[in-house]
């Protein structure tokens, strides 16, 4: 099933030039430029000490490629609320950043794109505010789509730094196969209340990426 789009949505991956080499000097840094990825794997940063930061050096073009699991069930304990002041933050370090962005939203019949490799800019902010949860959880759909899509953009860009994260609370039916993404990147478990299925976890494992938990 392919996702819906909405217009002047176009979810095929586009070329594009690269506006640094991938060569340059490298040394550790301290300021500049936060790598989200890296950050968000430490935990929740509660201050400028919990930041990590890139390296000082030329790199290529960045992707962020971001799947925010937005069903019925995230509604619950305020799972998705919380989640979006966390990617507020991740969309407006893209912004300053100028990396490219590609969101998918998975809930409803259908996984739909918002937007797929364009720069981030400041009309994220709105549409997140305006995001609700509701419908099913088309998520294995979701990481079907992103799997080709990612596959095509690499055979275009194959310079360009990809990066994934997902947020769900992993309600997904058990047994489903998930697709590889040979990407790096970053599962936010969202599920909360006092009856927790732990399918985030699992799902993180055979995505072969890292895991948080939102309250960690």
């Amino acid at each position: 099933m392919r996702p819906r789009t909405t217009a002047g949505v176009d979810a095929k991956p586009q070329s594009g030039t690269l506006e640094q080499g991938r060569q340059g000097a490298s040394r550790r840094a301290d300021s500049g430029a936060i790598d989200w990825l890296q950050t968000l794997q430490r935990g929740r940063p509660q201050s400028r000490d919990d930041l990590a930061f890139k390296s000082r050096q030329s790199a290529a073009q960045e992707l962020w490629l971001v799947v925010i699991d937005a069903s019925a069930s995230t509604r619950r304990h305020q799972a998705l609320g919380d989640a979006k002041g966390l990617l507020a933050q991740l969309f407006e370090d893209a912004y300053r950043q100028r990396a490219r962005v590609a969101v998918m939203t998975a809930s409803g019949n259908a996984p739909h794109w918002h937007v797929s490799g364009a720069k981030a800019s400041k009309a994220l902010d709105n549409w997140l505010q305006s995001l609700g949860a509701g419908g099913g959880t088309p998520l294995l759909e979701a990481l079907q789509e992103v799997s080709r899509w990612l596959d095509v953009r690499r055979k275009q860009l194959p310079q360009e730094q990809q990066r994934f994260l997902l947020v769900t609370d992993g309600r997904l039916k058990e047994g489903q196969a998930l697709p590889k993404l040979d990407c790096p990147g970053l599962l936010i478990d969202i599920e909360r209340g006092p009856i927790r299925l732990g399918r985030a976890e699992q799902m993180a494992a055979q995505l072969q990426i890292d895991y948080r938990h939102i309250d960690a």
